[in-house]
């Protein structure tokens, strides 16, 4: 069980939505975070129950990179809006920074998120497990 986090500026909502329709058999059983309205508009039209954080600009982004920082997130899908200036892209920029930092797989569109559904689908992400399956014990 992975713990995904769904996130999409405005004008992706409906993109993450179909999305999440398309592959709502990969994402059921798994731990789903999204910020507020991405993750009401997909339990709207899923059965995925999905714990909400506050919208992106109100600190859900930071919520969820908060998840990231403590190593409990395994997969973010942020459909974001390349063509639209946000208020809040410094939070933007900071969580995918701490994807980068973290080692966390991050879609930032329908292509490579369909790419990360699909490898979830097939178990290509138990990368944890083997992280830490190789890991040097210390107590030894």
């Amino acid at each position: 069980m992975l713990n995904i986090a769904f996130i999409a500026h405005d004008r992706k909502k409906e993109e993450i939505v179909n999305f999440a329709i398309a592959y709502e058999h990969v994402f059921e059983g798994n731990n789903l975070y999204s910020t507020g309205t991405t993750g009401q508009r997909i339990m709207d039209n899923t059965k995925l129950n999905i714990h909400r954080f506050l919208s992106g600009p109100l600190g859900g982004d930071q919520q969820i990179g908060a998840l990231i920082a403590q190593n409990q997130m395994d997969l973010v899908i942020f459909l974001r809006d390349p063509l639209m200036a946000q208020p809040h892209e410094p939070d933007i920029t900071a969580l995918l920074r701490l994807c980068d930092v973290h080692g966390i797989p991050v879609a930032t569109n329908v292509a490579s998120a369909e790419i990360m559904a699909r490898a979830l689908d097939r178990g290509d992400l138990s990368w944890r497990e083997l992280v830490e399956l190789h890991r040097p014990r210390l107590d030894k």
